[in-house]
């Protein structure tokens, strides 16, 4: 897992950064995307709204691996879905997200 050191205006280090490798622009810092939800949580518009409610917000979150989508907003604008250890903050893959346009 590779993080990118922040700098904060004082010239010190502070928090690491996740390092998203973006398919269509490379290596990015986090702070270029947003969180979307966990992929799993992504409900089809058919679903009854109590289920759909229940699938996005009533969920578990246990640590550990997770399949999350992500959003490269102040990039290319496309949803990624990262393969990511919520414990370690490790990403073992990132692709394209399927039917999501950017």
């Amino acid at each position: 897992m590779r993080r990118a050191p922040v700098r904060r205006p004082n010239g010190t280090e502070g928090a690491l950064l996740l390092l998203i490798n973006c398919p269509h622009c490379g290596p990015r810092s986090e702070p270029e995307f947003i969180y979307g939800r966990v992929a799993e949580a992504v409900t089809d518009p058919s679903v009854e709204s109590a289920a759909a409610f229940a699938s996005v917000y009533l969920r578990e979150n246990p640590r550990g691996p997770s399949r999350e989508l992500w959003r490269h907003a102040a990039g290319c604008g496309a949803w990624l879905v990262l393969d990511r250890d919520t414990a370690s903050h490790a990403i073992s893959a990132v692709v394209a997200a399927a039917g999501l346009s950017r």
